[in-house]
């Protein structure tokens, strides 16, 4: 009896060992392809990681020096300064013309000569700035300046062009023609100057030239002293 069991106990033995002979080869197929499944796995997860880090950089980097750009809004039409030129921007007097003793100094220099032919004369006009008058042109410049003087234009267009100095302020200019001579003198008619009359005011020391625009006069009870200061 214990001989059969002993035979038997060496069969069971033969058989397992048969069959781990067996899984021992199949444990190590499996442990292989996990290994390498876990290896592709990696190498996948490493490369996305890197190219996950290099995207956010390079985002960061286009986001830093992208130039910002802005939606195009037009601008409204800018307003238009119309000035007179003489008592306004300038005093002048001519040859044979003795100037008043309330305009100034006796004796003071004037700031320029002019020599212009009218009617085959020559003529000399002894210019006399408004004092800052260069300053307040640099600052009234933001608006669209228009000269419109009563005076000639062969005058006129020579004091103007000393006034801008070559700064391109003041090319639009009216004169003594595009005036209206009524009864009292000229009237400056200021529909020639824009359409939209609501986009112009007005510096001058005579309202009378604009008696048909007085509602675009800028009217103060200081208006001498006002001036002064311009």
């Amino acid at each position: 009896m214990n001989g059969n069991q002993g035979v038997r106990y060496s069969k069971l033995s033969q058989v397992q060992a048969v069959e781990n002979n067996i899984q021992q080869p199949e444990n190590f197929l499996i442990k292989i392809i996990k290994s390498s499944f876990y290896a592709v796995f990696m190498w996948f997860f490493s490369a996305y990681s890197c190219l996950t880090y290099m995207s956010k950089r390079q985002y960061r980097t286009l986001r830093k020096h992208q130039i910002i750009r802005y939606d195009e809004v037009p601008l409204s039409p800018r307003k238009i300064l119309v000035l007179d030129l003489d008592e306004t921007l300038i005093h002048s007097h001519h040859d044979g013309v003795v100037r008043p003793p309330d305009l100034g100094v006796k004796g003071t220099p004037p700031d320029f000569v002019l020599k212009v032919v009218i009617d085959n004369q020559p003529v000399r006009f002894f210019v006399h700035l408004r004092p800052h008058v260069d300053f307040f042109l640099a600052v009234v410049s933001q608006y669209d300046l228009v000269i419109f003087t009563a005076s000639m234009e062969i005058y006129g267009t020579s004091v103007a062009d000393r006034l801008d100095k070559g700064r391109g302020i003041l090319r639009r200019r009216y004169f003594r023609q595009h005036c209206t001579m009524d009864y009292s003198g000229y009237t400056k008619d200021l529909s020639a100057v824009h359409s939209d009359l609501s986009s112009i005011f007005i510096l001058d020391n005579s309202p009378a030239a604009y008696r048909n625009f007085t509602q675009m006069l800028f009217r103060s009870n200081r208006g001498s002293v006002i001036l002064r200061i311009l």
